[in-house]
C-alpha cells in the first residue's frame, strides 16, 4: 500500500481498506508540559514516537477560555455566506479558503475530496519584504474587520502561542533523539519555520470508507510535527501499522484542554525510521465537527 502524504486532515492517502473497521479507541501517551521530571516527560514521549506517532500534550499553557475563543472565531468565518468564503480562496502562498471537496488526500480510495472545507493562516511576512518572495512566505489572506471583528487578532494571537508549544515539544522530541535540547530552536530549524495554521470545518455528512466517502482520506502529514485542537466530536482515527492489510483502525478521543500532536514524515525520516508518520483520517458521523491544527515545517 502506497503511503500518500499531505497537510490536509487533522493534523495536514493511501489506506483507506474500503471496510468500516474500528477495534477500539487508542490509548495514547500523555505528555505534561508543566511537569518537573523532564526524563519521564521524554521517555514517554519517546516511547509514543516508536509506537505510533501520536500522543497528547496537557498544561501547555494556552487557556481553555482563549481555546473557545479561537473556536468561536472559526464557527463564525465558516458561517459566512458560500460567495463571502469564496472571496477569500486560497492562493499560491497557501493562504485562504478551502472549499467543501477541494482536497483530495487518498486518490486511489476517494471517490471524491474531503467532506470538509478549511482555511489556511501562515507566519505574516509583508510583500515588501524579500522574504515574501520565498514559496510559503507572504502576507496572510483575513477576511474584513467589518465581516468578523477581531478575527485577525484572535488568529494571529492564536498561532504565536501554538508555535511556542509547538516549539516546547520540540525540545522534548529532541532529548528523545539524543540531541541537544535546543537543536530545533535554531534559526535555520524553528527559529525561521514554516507554520500553517489550519481552520477545519466538517459539514455534518457521514462517511462511507466502503463508498470511498470520507471526511479527510487516509494521508500522512509531511512536514515535522502537527499540533492538533478539536472539539469533542469523535471523528479522528489512526493506523498504527500501515503495512497492514487491511488497516486496522482507531479512533483517538478528544480530550478537553489537551493538544493531539502527531509526528510527519520529515521527523520519520530524519530519525531513519524510528520515529513514526502514521496514516490517519476522520470520518464523520451527521455531527459538525471542527478542528485547528498548526502544522510545523523547516526552511527549505
Amino acid at each position: 500500500m502506497a503511503k500518500q502524504s499531505g497537510g490536509g486532515g487533522d493534523g495536514d492517502g493511501g489506506g483507506g481498506d474500503g471496510a468500516f473497521e474500528v477495534a477500539k479507541v487508542s490509548n495514547l501517551n500523555c505528555i505534561d508540559l508543566s511537569s518537573s521530571d523532564l526524563h519521564q516527560s521524554v521517555a514517554l514521549l519517546k516511547q509514543a514516537c516508536l509506537d505510533c506517532g501520536f500522543f497528547y500534550v496537557i498544561n501547555h499553557g494556552i487557556s481553555r477560555e482563549f481555546m473557545e475563543e479561537v473556536f468561536e472565531q472559526s464557527r463564525r468565518f465558516f458561517d459566512l455566506p458560500a460567495a463571502e468564503k469564496m472571496k477569500l480562496l486560497r492562493n499560491e502562498k497557501h493562504r485562504g479558503y478551502t472549499p467543501l471537496l477541494d482536497e483530495l488526500l487518498d486518490p486511489g480510495n476517494q471517490l471524491h475530496g474531503d467532506y470538509k472545507e478549511g482555511y489556511y493562516i501562515g507566519v505574516e511576512v509583508p510583500e515588501d519584504d524579500p522574504e515574501a518572495q520565498k514559496p510559503f512566505y507572504g502576507p496572510n489572506v483575513w477576511p474584513a474587520s467589518e465581516i468578523l471583528p477581531g478575527w485577525r487578532e484572535t488568529m494571529e494571537k492564536y498561532h504565536q502561542k501554538a508555535l511556542e508549544v509547538a516549539k516546547s515539544v520540540a525540545r522534548i522530541i529532541a532529548l528523545a533523539l539524543d540531541l541537544e535540547i535546543d537543536f530545533f530552536d535554531k534559526p535555520e530549524m524553528l527559529g525561521k519555520s514554516i507554520a500553517t495554521l489550519r481552520l477545519l470545518h466538517y459539514g455534518g455528512e457521514v462517511s462511507d470508507p466502503s463508498q470511498g466517502l470520507y471526511g479527510a482520506g487516509a494521508h500522512s502529514d509531511y512536514g515535522l510535527i502537527t499540533l492538533l485542537a478539536t472539539d469533542d466530536v469523535l471523528g479522528l482515527q489512526i493506523c498504527k501499522d500501515k503495512d497492514a492489510n487491511p488497516c486496522v483502525w482507531e479512533y483517538v478521543a478528544p480530550v478537553k484542554g489537551a493538544f493531539i500532536v502527531n509526528l510527519g514524515d520529515m521527523l520519520e525520516r530524519w530519525s531513519n525510521c524510528i520515529f513514526k508518520s502514521t496514516l490517519h483520517r476522520v470520518l464523520g458521523n451527521g455531527q459538525q465537527r471542527y478542528s485547528v491544527n498548526l502544522l510545523l515545517y523547516l526552511r527549505p
